[in-house]
């Protein structure tokens, strides 16, 4: 799954895939509003990214993409 997290004050986006669902994704970014601490979310190589509740723009949840098979162009 792809998140993208837009920060205040920076130009660019953080972008990060990650194996955890939309649904999980979802909940780490209610709780992190809710206690107003930090936002941490781990990507597929195992690094974590932590950003602080009051510089956070939004958060990008992307489609589940499964892999594919196959050599055919769709």
């Amino acid at each position: 799954m792809d998140i993208t997290i837009g920060v205040q004050n920076l130009p660019r986006e953080l972008m990060l895939e990650s194996d955890q669902t939309a649904e999980q994704v979802a909940a780490a970014v209610a709780a992190a509003l809710e206690s107003k601490t930090v936002l941490e979310l781990v990507d597929t190589k195992g690094r974590r990214v932590i950003v602080p509740v009051a510089t956070l723009g939004y958060v990008e949840i992307g489609a589940e993409t499964k892999g594919r098979v196959g050599f055919g162009n769709l």
